[in-house]
């Protein structure tokens, strides 16, 4: 459940609290509580994994077991997303070596079950961020919703191509910054900037 991002961080916050208390699921690397902690939040991480920076922020557990601690804050700075996204759809008709297609949708069903706990979870202001997501995902997760936007990297100053989705509540989208103009559909360097894809 480890985050792979640290975009989460840019959310425009509008909080009267002193210390706001953040919870920052899904995340063993540190990077979006520790952006919360410079910003001076009440902020803690939690994933299944222990953390990278061995902080005493940091909860080693699953996180639908504490998000009923009286947070003001949910960060789902990134749930798994390997079988909600549409990059991973065709492992639901053609599983990959030494897996089979019953694996394939239980995991999916699981993954489904950790984005809805997320998104209805009883915490006033939200954040997920999860990839592009295919219809049999949408079809699994209770109560499921639009995202409130999706962005790509170089609308912040970064010259790659990944559309990442965020789903809100009680938060503002986010605002660009930086916006660099993307290269012209098929060039090399349009190509080069979509390699995050191959790798």
């Amino acid at each position: 459940m480890a985050a792979r991002s640290g975009r989460v961080a840019l959310i425009q916050l509008d909080l009267l609290d002193a210390s706001p208390r953040v919870l920052i699921a899904c995340e063993c690397s540190g990077t979006v509580r520790d952006a919360f902690l410079a910003r001076d939040f009440d902020a803690w991480s939690c994933d299944l994994k222990p953390d990278e920076m061995r902080s005493n922020r940091h909860i080693t557990g699953d996180a639908r077991d504490i998000i009923i601690w009286g947070w003001d804050m949910l960060i789902v700075a990134h749930p798994p997303c390997t079988r909600l996204c549409n990059s991973g759809v065709r492992w639901l008709s053609a599983p990959p070596p030494g897996r089979t297609l019953p694996d394939m949708w239980a995991e999916l069903d699981e993954a489904a079950e950790l984005f809805a706990t997320f998104l209805h979870a009883p915490i006033d202001r939200i954040a997920i961020e999860n990839p592009i997501m295919h219809r049999h995902g949408k079809e699994r997760i209770r109560g499921y919703v639009e995202p409130a936007q999706s962005v790509q990297p170089w609308q912040f100053g970064h010259r790659a191509f990944k559309r990442t989705c965020f789903w809100l509540k009680g938060l503002d989208p986010l605002m660009e910054t930086r916006r660099l103009d993307p290269p012209a559909h098929g060039s090399p360097r349009r190509s080069h900037r979509q390699c995050v894809h191959r790798r």
